[in-house]
């Protein structure tokens, strides 16, 4: 055979060169991958976000203790008053407690939320303020016993239920209601028929603890108020 010749290369030989090029391979890139599975074990706690607290909180309006006793009142009083089921503006029924801007822009607040529909905490706090009356001996709410005897059943709309942000800075908590008080009896003629505006009460504009006090407050007001414009029994 010639010397000049090109080698042939068999089968077995091109076998080894590739495993031998396949070591050369593997030798150089397996050091850079353990160098790379180490830094991440040594960094790991750095690159998985450290788990955060939901910073969400929940609010209900409060009530005195009459309401929490089922609307029974300790005075001396003779009227049995019933509460109808509350009605809200409808940018009110929603989980998110309300900040309103300059009037007319309505700021929903994402992480300070009702911890119930806000027609219970208005009838609990309602129940509260009226069970308070020295004229009242028991509220019921709807759905009424098949066996209550009630001397005046109560309606409201509530208006507003919300903190206020003024142009000035100013904040407060505000609250009104449209309500009505009827007779009991089928086609009983209304007593009361009035728009409630509760005094405004100053708020920091942070604070949706104290914001759900002041409104709590607010609804208990208008509880007393309409009370004291009950003839008595």
């Amino acid at each position: 055979m010639n010397s000049s010749s090109p080698h042939i290369r068999y089968p077995a030989e091109v076998a080894q060169a590739s495993s031998r090029h396949s070591a050369r391979r593997t030798a150089g890139w397996k050091p850079a991958l353990l160098s790379v599975i180490g830094l991440l074990l040594l960094t790991g706690c750095s690159l998985v976000p450290k788990p955060q607290a939901d910073p969400t909180r929940y609010y209900v309006l409060t009530a005195g203790s009459q309401a929490e006793a089922g609307g029974e009142s300790a005075s001396t009083g003779s009227l049995v008053l019933g509460v109808r089921r509350v009605e809200i503006a409808p940018y009110l029924n929603g989980k998110d407690m309300v900040v309103r801007e300059s009037g007319n822009e309505i700021a929903y607040q994402n992480f300070a939320r009702w911890a119930e529909p806000l027609t219970t905490s208005i009838n609990r706090a309602l129940v509260g303020g009226l069970a308070q009356s020295d004229k009242v001996t028991r509220v019921y709410l709807q759905p009424f016993p098949f066996d209550s005897q009630r001397d005046y059943d109560v309606t409201v709309r509530v208006l507003r239920c919300e903190g206020e942000r003024r142009a000035d800075g100013q904040t407060v908590a505000s609250f009104s209601a449209q309500v009505e008080v009827a007779a009991a009896k089928s086609g009983g003629a209304v007593i009361v028929r009035k728009v409630f505006v509760a005094p405004e009460a100053p708020w920091d504009g942070k604070d949706f603890g104290a914001l759900a006090r002041l409104l709590s407050e607010a609804v208990q007001a208008l509880g007393a108020d309409l009370a004291a414009a009950l003839p008595a029994r």
